[in-house]
């Protein structure tokens, strides 16, 4: 975790070979990548198409968890409650949220409802560490 103009940042996890290949094209970087505290607000930034806000208040728990293979990697929806920004299997984090949220897709109309966010961190400890008192509220 770091702090930049006064907000904690938490860096998004990208597996090595898949580095080169969205730096390229544009889509995912350390700078549009990541997640931040701001406030009371959870910013999840991941490359142009996902930058979304939601209420800390909202956040009913966070945990690790195992990110398999046939998830895949990028933007992920699995159309049952969970969606990933996940760039790596390694250090995914699943945040819970008490009712579902709604985020949009590529396609700006279509409005997933959710009520887990799975994000790949290059140190998940920190954001668990940060989150979890708000699973006594």
């Amino acid at each position: 975790m770091t702090f930049v103009d006064g907000r904690r940042l938490y860096l998004i996890r990208r597996d090595g070979w898949l580095q080169p290949l969205l730096f390229v094209v544009g889509l995912v970087r350390d700078s549009n990548s990541y997640v931040a505290i701001e406030g009371e607000r959870l910013r999840v930034r991941f490359g142009w198409f996902f930058n979304q806000t939601f209420a800390l208040s909202d956040i009913e728990g966070v945990e690790a968890m195992r990110w398999p293979w046939y998830y895949g990697l990028g933007w992920r929806a699995n159309l049952a409650g969970l969606v990933g920004v996940v760039g790596s299997m390694r250090g995914v984090v699943a945040i819970r949220f008490r009712e579902r949220q709604r985020v949009g897709g590529i396609v700006p109309l279509i409005k997933l409802r959710f009520d887990r966010l799975a994000v790949s961190l290059r140190e998940p400890e920190d954001l668990i560490a940060t989150l979890r008192p708000r699973d006594a509220i």
